[in-house]
């Protein structure tokens, strides 16, 4: 087995394993339409920011990685190199940041009004 397949598997697993209270709970309010929308958006929230999170930071090491080499095997052109890394890191942090007030929007939904 790979080493991607692994991680995957361990990620499936770990979100099964958080997962798993929220879908075990009695619902204590009269409808349980509206908890069921709440616990929906909790997990679509959680997600959301972890597959962008897990994203960012692998782009944001391939990165650096690159440019390392690249400024390595040529030194000369190292400020383009390093201006192009900075630039890339902070679109990718953006993306991530945006997934954030997604996440946000999404958890602050006063569900109860609109269902």
């Amino acid at each position: 087995m790979s080493r991607k397949v692994k991680a995957l598997s361990i990620l499936l697993f770990m979100a099964a394993v958080f997962a798993a209270p929220l879908l075990a709970q009695e619902t204590g309010t009269p409808s349980p339409v509206k908890a069921s929308v709440f616990k929906i958006s909790l997990i679509v929230g959680a997600a959301i920011i972890t597959f962008s999170v897990a994203a960012g930071a692998f782009c944001q090491a391939k990165a650096i990685s690159s440019a390392c080499e690249g400024i390595s095997r040529n030194p000369g052109a190292a400020p383009h190199i390093r201006f192009l890394l900075i630039f890339g890191l902070v679109l990718i942090e953006t993306l991530v940041i945006y997934a954030l007030l997604i996440t946000i929007i999404i958890l602050m939904v006063q569900w109860g009004k609109y269902a």
